[in-house]
């Protein structure tokens, strides 16, 4: 496409499939993430393989003013971003409702509704202005529903599938195109994160099935950026075979 692609979340996971599937494909990548070393070695990497153009921009976005600091600092030839795709997510805990951690509340609704917000709000006026973008937002098949000691997760992802369609309803008189991408199982760091450090359980989760990875829901945000400029691909859900909803799923034990 040849186009430049902000991704947050990029040194891992959904993010990290993004950036090679954006990059084998001839886009250039500004990538965010917490971890200086892990975004420059991808960037490494990246240039290797496919060649690609990388800006590596490491901050917290949860930080809003180390955000704002980030984006005013870039370069005038990275400034004009095409999509930007909103992949920094964490769930953390599976304890119920009544019993849950305050404090790791906070870190999912900073993390997957306000950071996700603060970015919008800083990248998104130069689209319009600029009279072309795409945002894409990476939600969850936990927004579509509650499941068991999933209660905050699952409200975040909601909020995610609110905030992509009321963007969208803001956007309408423009060219600027919102996606919602709802995944199912996929397998990276996510689960490790949400049992607490817990490998052992986190592997738990997809014993038995063959979940989607990093680079699978690549493909679908890569499908959603390159559909021609009059098609809106508003929202995807997308599972791996054997799975129907965010809590029935047939697995081979």
């Amino acid at each position: 496409m040849n186009k430049t692609i902000l991704i947050t979340g990029a040194s891992s996971g959904i993010g990290e499939g993004c950036a090679r599937k954006f990059a084998a494909q001839g886009d250039r990548l500004i990538l965010n993430a917490r971890s200086t070393d892990k975004l420059t070695s991808l960037a490494e990497d990246l240039k290797e393989k496919y060649n690609a153009d990388c800006y590596v921009m490491p901050f917290d976005v949860c930080n809003r003013e180390s955000a704002k600091v980030a984006l005013s600092a870039l370069p005038d030839e990275w400034k004009s971003i095409d999509v930007l795709i909103n992949n920094a997510g964490l769930a953390i805990g599976v304890d119920k409702e009544h019993e849950g951690n305050p404090d790791e509340w906070d870190m999912m609704i900073d993390t997957n509704i306000k950071a996700l917000l603060s970015i919008t709000r800083l990248v998104v006026p130069g689209m319009v202005e600029r009279g072309r973008g795409h945002i894409i937002n990476i939600g969850s098949i936990a927004g579509d529903a509650a499941y068991p000691g999933g209660s905050v997760y699952c409200a975040t992802k909601a909020a995610v599938k609110a905030l992509s369609d009321g963007l969208r309803i803001d956007l309408v008189d423009t060219p600027l195109r919102v996606t919602n991408i709802k995944p199912g199982l996929v397998e990276t760091n996510f689960s490790v994160v949400r049992f607490r450090g817990d490998k052992e359980k986190a592997d738990n989760v997809y014993r038995g099935i063959k979940p989607l990875n990093g680079d699978d829901i690549a493909e679908v945000a890569y499908f959603a950026a390159s559909a021609p400029e009059h098609m809106q691909v508003a929202e995807i859900l997308v599972m791996p075979t054997y799975q129907a909803t965010g809590t029935i799923v047939s697995k081979n034990l």
